[in-house]
């Protein structure tokens, strides 16, 4: 207990140091907690639900969009000042702009969430493949219906005002908003995944059939469960968005390919199913990424691929999954009988 004591409490330490201790690394840091928040959430049905979705970059690209519109409608016309561009022309108080950043956060969580039980009444009769298939289509849907709709600046996409103070301190505002998103969300996983609630997900996950036969209701719990995912992930959008200040829909709102990507793969390389797999994964994924990207310019997407072959044959169970057979009582699990002795391994 004394030793995951201290463990947590150097977490805190270094999550508050961290963007003074590395300043130069400010806006890669808060990318990180980014990319802990994408992961958390895509396990929530993919991991610990059993449903795989490839479309949770729905609710990034719309908490961004929605958190724009807020803040715009809150001072000007949304249609005026898209029309023109907006950064620059139009001016915004300090007041104005905190107002509609946290406004705007909430409102985009909460339609997120909203369009998330529309989509899963349609999607989640579909299983499997069919499922990931059918949520990697409504992504792209939304993508090309929001970069043809003008009033929200259309394919050119929308500017905000820039951050009214030091642009260094506000590199540490968005650090913590991520932070403190990402820390909330893993303090609220960690007791869900403990409740009846965790215990029908993931009744769902191993045989839905036999849950629905217990009693549960499987749809309700599997609505519940991506509403809460996509509340988390539309407020990371509605961050993202200010911290980007411009944003186009297919580039950097509805990036299926990349961020659509990468918190699946984040997931699979810490070990879906497991409260720490993605955050260890994400941390791990981001720094592969930014190593490759910077020193195999050209080869990066040959050595992603590598990554996620390497993780699907030899790390199944992911990083935390392999660390978890090898190393139980690091997780308060026991150990497992060795086969030829019937002794406990060490």
């Amino acid at each position: 207990m004394a030793k995951r004591a201290v463990f947590y409490l150097a977490l805190i330490v270094f999550m508050l140091a961290a963007p003074f201790v590395f300043p130069v690394f400010k806006t890669q840091l808060a990318t990180v907690w980014l990319m802990i928040i994408v992961a958390l959430t895509w396990d929530m049905t993919g991991g610990q639900m059993g449903y795989n979705s490839l479309g949770n970059i729905t609710f990034y690209g719309t908490g961004m969009y929605v958190a724009a519109v807020v803040t715009i409608a809150l001072v000007y016309d949304v249609g005026e000042y898209t029309g023109s561009s907006g950064g620059g022309i139009y001016e915004f108080t300090d007041g104005q702009y905190f107002a509609g950043m946290f406004l705007g956060m909430l409102v985009a969580g909460l339609f997120c969430s909203l369009i998330a039980i529309v989509i899963g009444y349609i999607t989640f009769g579909l299983r499997g493949p069919y499922f990931a298939i059918g949520t990697l289509g409504v992504a792209i849907a939304a993508g090309e219906l929001v970069s043809n709709w003008e009033w929200v600046g259309g394919g050119q996409g929308i500017a905000l005002p820039v951050y009214p103070g030091d642009l260094e301190d506000g590199k540490v505002l968005f650090y913590f908003l991520f932070a403190g998103t990402g820390v909330v969300l893993f303090l609220f996983l960690k007791w869900l995944y403990t409740t009846r609630f965790g215990a029908a997900i993931n009744a769902i996950r191993d045989d839905e059939e036999k849950a629905e036969a217990m009693g549960i209701h499987t749809l309700q719990y599997k609505l519940a469960t991506w509403a809460m995912a996509a509340f988390f992930v539309g407020i990371a959008g509605a961050i993202s968005a200010f911290q980007l200040i411009h944003f186009e829909p297919l580039e950097s709102a509805y990036q299926t390919i990349n961020l659509g990507i990468f918190m699946v793969v984040c997931a699979l390389l810490g070990g879906k199913g497991t409260l720490w797999g993605p955050v260890v994964g994400a941390i791990l994924f981001h720094v592969f990424k930014e190593v490759t990207w910077n020193y195999l310019l050209g080869w990066q997407w040959v050595a992603l691929g590598a990554l996620i072959v390497a993780t699907v044959v030899y790390f199944e169970g992911g990083v935390v999954g392999w660390l978890m057979e090898r190393k139980p009582h690091w997780f308060n699990l026991p150990a497992k009988a060795d086969e030829a002795t019937g002794e406990d391994q060490p």
